[in-house]
């Protein structure tokens, strides 16, 4: 059989139709007659080389960004059939059943792309290979993330959704438009389990916390005369009786040039809530009147409460000063700690991990590899909300003796909120290196000697699909299992009065009577 130059063995081949490309399935590479070699690879978007993939990731289509009227690609490794597809158009789609078998049978080896284009003379040109790795350990199987346009002073429809990160599957947990396009924020999970979760709601529905047990749901409004706003930015215990939470008052306003958007914590605690006994409550180290405490984070043993801390925002205002825009880039955060004793409910001394004055940078995002071994964190050129800021790169701790360094992941653009597989040996990000708008789920794998590779972007079914879809992916959170719980189910939880928390008896409230201004307001979402 001859097509255009191309020769191909009918007796060692299956070949398919699907969408307009024609897939061939081959044991021996086809000849291909007088092809030119070039000395570079093709230029691909995504950017799928140099780079390490799970070994249960779903295929890695792609655009071949070179002038061309045909192109042959094959994809292969050290062991099984050979894929090769040809198309007239420069689309790859990878038949899906085949890619897993490759990465199956490979674990652990290198897998190649050999590009072929012909030119307009119908001359043939065959590209250096590209090369990845495949790894021996896989990557939990879906994804959780929020969806919302990328906009400062409107949501308009969003959800948080999951992805099968083995194929191209993609399913709604909970959407705004079930429940009167209310914002739907922050989300988590105890351990990389869907058992246990959270997501927090407000709006016309009211102001709460949707925690899922055992496929059950409870609306709780978290809010106590302690804390009038309710709880954001949540950590589950490993434990899963125990959340460690933040309560901000955060502030938004912007800048006539550059990045517009500012976001600022003006006042802020750790408050921990109780699951079985639905009570908040708090402790000195994490709520300290002279400082502002946000972004907590449990290490996988359960015994340390890591968190981001910096001093009160009246430190940096001079008398009578209440100009916000002189101060808001000087507020820098340092990473803390402090030892928790589950046993016996009590709490050690608070430690500095990482202090401001050392790194002259802010410290946001601290999450613990689930081995214990790493701590990945953000640091940007100041404040608590990287997401709007390009100086956020993401840096890894050996946890083992302190040392930190910036990986060669990082882009000009935001690198921010990030979670780890529950094998520690990946990790997604959100980034706007693409466009410097929307954030994009990107994985990495990490060895155990913490040397990480390069970032490659979550695949879609169509390879253009990132050109043309302009929403972004928030809290990205990898899972072992799907959500089992439906939509409609979160759905009527949310529109059910809200179990209304209780406050530990032991924290000092404000009084009722008392004529104060609330310090706490509800955090804006990501």
């Amino acid at each position: 059989m001859k097509t255009v130059g191309l020769i191909f063995q009918l007796s060692t081949q299956l070949i398919f139709f699907s969408a307009g490309l024609i897939y061939f399935i081959a044991c021996e590479k086809p000849a291909i007659k007088n092809f030119q070699a070039l000395h570079r690879t093709a230029v691909i978007d995504p950017d799928y080389s140099d780079t390490v993939i799970p070994p249960n990731i779903a295929p890695l289509n792609f655009m071949i960004k070179e002038p061309g009227e045909q192109f042959y690609v094959e994809i292969r490794s050290t062991r099984g059939p050979v894929i090769q597809i040809f198309n007239k158009e420069p689309v790859i789609q990878i038949p899906l059943k085949r890619w897993a078998e490759l990465l199956s049978q490979n674990r652990g080896e290198a897998i190649q792309f050999l590009i072929f284009i012909q030119d307009q003379t119908g001359q043939w040109q065959q590209f250096q290979p590209i090369q990845n790795r495949i790894a021996t350990e896989p990557i939990d199987s879906y994804l959780v993330y929020r969806l919302l346009k990328p906009v400062h002073n409107l949501w308009g429809e969003l959800g948080i959704y999951q992805r099968t990160l083995e194929n191209f599957d993609e399913s709604p947990i909970l959407i705004n438009q079930t429940i009167d396009k209310c914002c739907i924020n922050c989300h988590a999970f105890c351990g990389n389990h869907p058992d246990r979760m959270i997501i927090h709601t407000r709006g016309k529905i009211g102001v709460s916390m949707l925690v899922a047990t055992n496929r059950e749901v409870t609306k709780v409004d978290t809010r106590t005369r302690f804390n009038s706003s309710p709880a954001a930015y949540p950590a589950w215990h490993p434990n899963g009786k125990l959340l460690a939470c933040s309560v901000n008052k955060l502030v938004q306003f912007f800048h006539a040039t550059g990045e517009s958007r500012e976001v600022t914590d003006l006042a802020s605690d750790l408050i921990l809530y109780q699951v079985d006994t639905n009570t908040v409550t708090t402790v000195a180290p994490i709520s300290s009147p002279d400082r502002m405490e946000t972004f907590p984070a449990w290490s996988p043993d359960g015994h340390y409460l890591y968190f981001c801390s910096a001093p009160r925002i009246e430190s940096f205002l001079t008398a009578g000063q209440r100009d916000l825009g002189q101060i808001y880039d000087k507020i820098l955060y340092d990473l803390n700690r402090v030892r928790y004793f589950p046993e016996t409910n009590s709490w050690g001394e608070l430690e500095t991990v990482l202090a401001a004055a050392e790194t002259g940078q802010s410290i946001c995002f601290p999450r613990i590899s689930p081995d214990g071994q790493f701590l990945l964190f953000c640091m940007a050129r100041y404040g608590s909300f990287p997401i709007f800021l390009p100086s956020s790169d993401l840096y890894l701790m050996d946890l083992t003796n302190g040392h930190y360094y910036k990986p060669a992941i990082n882009s000009p653009q935001t690198e921010s909120f990030h979670a780890w597989s529950s094998n520690s040996r990946w990790f997604v990000f959100s980034s706007k290196r693409r466009d410097g708008l929307c954030a994009r789920p990107y994985f990495c794998y990490v060895d155990d000697e913490g040397k990480v590779a390069k970032p490659f972007v979550m695949p879609q079914k169509h390879p253009r699909f990132y050109e043309h879809f302009q929403s972004t992916y928030n809290i990205p959170e990898l899972i072992q299992e799907p959500v089992k719980i439906g939509w409609r189910t979160f759905s009527d939880a949310a529109r059910q009065k809200a179990l209304v928390a209780r406050l530990d008896s032991r924290i000092k409230s404000v009084e009722e009577d008392e004529p104060v201004e609330s310090f706490w307001q509800p955090a804006p979402h990501q």
